[in-house]
């Protein structure tokens, strides 16, 4: 496993994070593919062992059963101070309002069974409430040592640029990550907010690097139930299919030029780009090994100009 730093935040975390989607109670609705907190314990366990250390989830997620869910394997496995754990805020009454964060924050630390956070991030942009509100709710915190760092996550370039001036202006704590929509297939981000996150020393830490397994697969879709219920990918990728089965047929024909798995070949392409730690889901060990071998990818620059060749601007997706 590699490692990197968060920015300035002096935080050392693997360069594949483990994203945490896919663990919960499917009862909660929002997946029916989660795993129950033997399964999800299962995978954690393995990515601890493959040197894994950064484990991203959020505070909806399967209603707060995918906290639960990875704090309880982490304190079974991992001494606290040994793994970086983050989570998320947004998708909940009062969105970034001083009163929401300061709710929300206390409710996280509950399920995943400690004091403090590594890295917490807004997970959209909130148009209802001031910069100045979310982000001195949020400088309050750190200061309080609930939270080590902030990040951000899937917004307009423009909106991140004003919330670390707010945070410089005003003495607030900044970012030192973003979490943005980022793979082969969707690449808008290259516009605006990567150039500013790498301006200001931000980590990139890209979710969907896979493109939900377009990415990852000879075949556009698969025979799975995460294939066939999720429509929230289906709504990410479908419409620009046919533009961009071209581009995952690149990644496919290098697949074969290495002796490697398309997997292998899109994070390995992660790297070149200078993402610091691409999230993946894994609902099985294999997933989890068959990425851990990206590193050893000798991936060149020709080839990512190959995979990048045949791209066509998209729609904006996950920036609301």
């Amino acid at each position: 496993m590699q490692y990197t730093t968060l920015g300035n935040s002096g935080i050392r975390v693997s360069r594949l994070c483990l994203g945490c989607m896919s663990f919960g109670d499917p009862a909660s609705k929002m997946h029916a593919w989660t795993l129950d907190p033997e399964q999800s314990e299962a995978i954690i366990k393995r990515a601890l062992d493959l040197g894994i250390n950064f484990f991203d989830t959020a505070n909806t997620y399967s209603a707060g059963t995918s906290e639960e869910y990875l704090g309880r394997a982490v304190r079974r496995n991992a001494a606290r101070d040994k793994v970086v754990l983050a989570s998320k805020v947004y998708f909940n009454e009062g969105h970034l309002k001083k009163e929401a964060i300061a709710r929300e924050i206390e409710g996280t630390l509950k399920r995943l069974g400690t004091d403090y956070l590594d890295l917490y991030i807004i997970h959209r942009f909130d148009y209802s409430t001031p910069v100045e509100e979310t982000m001195e709710a949020l400088h309050s915190l750190v200061k309080a040592g609930k939270v080590r760092a902030l990040g951000a996550s899937a917004m307009y370039g423009y909106q991140f640029y004003n919330m670390q001036i707010c945070a410089r202006d005003n003495g607030f704590t900044p970012f030192v990550s973003m979490q943005d929509h980022y793979n082969p297939l969707y690449r808008e981000d290259e516009r605006e907010l990567i150039p500013i996150c790498r301006q200001m020393n931000v980590a990139l830490t890209s979710y969907s690097p896979l493109a939900a397994g377009r990415c990852s697969r000879p075949d556009w879709s698969a025979d799975t139930l995460r294939s066939k219920t999720d429509v929230v990918a289906r709504g990410k990728y479908d419409k620009t299919e046919e533009q961009d089965k071209a581009v995952a047929a690149r990644i496919c024909e290098l697949a074969q030029k290495y002796g490697a798995s398309m997997t292998q070949i899109t994070l390995a392409w992660h790297f070149k780009k200078g993402i610091a730690s691409p999230i993946i889901g894994a609902t099985k060990e294999k997933y989890l090994l068959d990425a851990a071998g990206a590193f050893d990818v000798p991936l060149t620059e020709e080839d990512v100009a190959y995979i990048d060749e045949l791209y066509a601007p998209h729609a904006i997706v996950g920036a609301l």
